[in-house]
């Protein structure tokens, strides 16, 4: 029996134009979700059902191996089709065995982690329910128009503490077998189980209001998740990051490497903003001195063996901690100091090791493209929820 993630992703969408792909907390949106499916061991596939070349694009530059592309038919790719509709149509041309899990996800809501799906399945499984949704406990007031409380005695308002709220439907995910489905065209049926999820993560993107709310969330409960202060430092590897991590050379056998002015930009506007920047990488070389250089950095190691140590030593020396730093690395030699750090990240190029640390931020660009530049826009938004 096998597990299958469905993800609709249609390109249409009446508020925000391309929302499943637009860039959230330096991410298309659609990503946050996959990632955290990818790296559930409970999840064996993620069907991504869209009709837009641009969107499956996107999604195979994530290059996750468990993800399939589902080219839905236009009929079920319009305003007024339902998602139970592209559910069906998948599920009437796939393969799938009768017995099979399927969990329908949204990526409007981003903030649902690899721990909400695990524990999910676990309830599903165990409790023996014939479907499953996700709810929020919600400690809210209701009333109807005609003036009548409908959750709780106005004449004995209960304390916030004392009051036990209602379950919401938060959306973001449902679970039910292959065969449920077939047979009561529905996410839902039979037996139903609730699995209760943080309050936080009732927010659903629908309008760009929710979606300023969703990333500040989403930075404080997940992305920041090792640390609650402001990144002071950032420090960048440069092979691999700061270049294309290719080296050329001329006939006359003169070593050259490609850097991207982008990021040379962005040390600019980190210092700008009051956070100070340098490089550190493990080789010596005059042309990475000369960058360097050209970039008026705060700080720069050349030729370091141990990097951790060598930021460790850095930190006592201008009085901030380790949880203060942010670091962008893409090699084996960069793992202690990028598993150490307040907030890392790595570029698209990166090798696996580098991009299993938890916690660890994937970016879209690939070194030498502009990768510096998409980690420090993550920075400066986590500082500034910071405020």
């Amino acid at each position: 029996m096998s597990t299958i993630a469905f993800i609709p992703a249609r390109c249409g969408s009446k508020s925000i134009s391309l929302k499943n792909i637009k860039e959230f907390c330096g991410k298309p949106l659609i990503y946050w979700n996959i990632l955290s499916l990818q790296n559930c061991s409970s999840v064996d596939k993620i069907a991504i059902a869209t009709d837009c070349s641009t969107i499956e694009e996107t999604v195979r530059e994530f290059q996750f191996s468990k993800v399939d592309i589902y080219r839905r038919s236009n009929e079920n790719a319009g305003d007024t089709a339902s998602t139970e509709s592209v559910m069906l149509e998948y599920l009437n041309i796939s393969n799938l065995n009768e017995n099979d899990t399927f969990i329908l996800v949204q990526a409007t809501s981003p903030l649902t982690q690899e721990i909400h799906f695990t524990e999910a399945l676990e309830k599903y499984r165990s409790e023996i329910f014939d479907s499953l949704l996700t709810c929020v406990r919600w400690k809210r007031f209701f009333w109807t128009s005609g003036g009548n409380s409908e959750n709780y005695d106005y004449k004995n308002r209960p304390r916030r503490q004392d009051f036990d709220g209602q379950l919401m439907e938060n959306g973001a995910f449902y679970i039910n077998s292959v065969t449920n489905i077939l047979q009561n065209k529905n996410r839902l049926s039979g037996k139903i189980g609730i699995y209760e999820m943080p309050e936080y993560t009732a927010v659903e993107i629908d309008e760009e209001d929710d979606w300023i709310i969703a990333e500040k969330l989403m930075y404080k409960h997940i992305l920041n998740t090792k640390h609650n202060k402001k990144i002071k430092l950032f420090l960048s590897d440069i092979d691999g990051v700061l270049t294309d991590a290719g080296m050329y050379y001329s006939e006359k056998g003169d070593e050259l490497k490609k850097f991207c002015t982008y990021d040379g930009m962005a040390f600019n506007i980190l210092q700008t903003n009051n956070i100070q920047v340098g490089i550190i990488t493990g080789e010596n070389r005059e042309l990475n001195r000369r960058r360097v250089e050209k970039l008026k950095l705060d700080f720069a190691f050349h030729g370091e063996t141990n990097k951790l140590e060598t930021v460790t030593d850095l930190c006592t020396k201008i009085g901030i901690s380790l949880s203060e730093v942010a670091y962008i690395g893409d090699d084996i030699n960069d793992f202690e100091l990028l598993s150490n750090v307040g907030l890392a990240a790595c570029p698209a190029n990166a090798v696996k090791k580098i991009k299993d640390i938890p916690n660890i931020i994937h970016l879209q660009k690939k070194g030498g493209e502009g990768a510096v530049r998409e980690f420090s826009e993550i920075i400066l938004s986590q500082n500034l929820t910071e405020s």
